[in-house]
């Protein structure tokens, strides 16, 4: 499992019921996304024309589980870690 620090995938909010927010790097195919229960995960492989349907997709929640998830690109899931100060990375 990665930690928040190691993955350095910057994400955007999105209007989902299920997803806080989504990012995406183009040089790995690595597409991140965050749900409101604060889980995170990285799916690997994935080709930047998909996280742009994701993106713009009505349901986001269905897109990940019908294309990304039944696709079946590798995933992990990213660890949160708690900062010195007290809150969470």
């Amino acid at each position: 499992m990665k930690t928040e620090e190691e993955a350095q995938v910057e994400r955007v909010p999105v209007q989902s019921s299920s997803l806080a927010s989504v990012g995406y790097d183009p040089d790995s195919g690595t597409l991140e996304v965050e749900f409101h229960t604060a889980s995170v995960y990285q799916y690997f492989g994935v080709p930047a024309e998909v996280h742009q349907a994701l993106l713009d997709a009505p349901s986001k929640g269905r897109f990940l589980d019908q294309v990304i998830k039944r696709t079946g690109y590798p995933y992990a899931k990213v660890q949160r870690t708690l900062l010195a100060h007290g809150g969470w990375h």
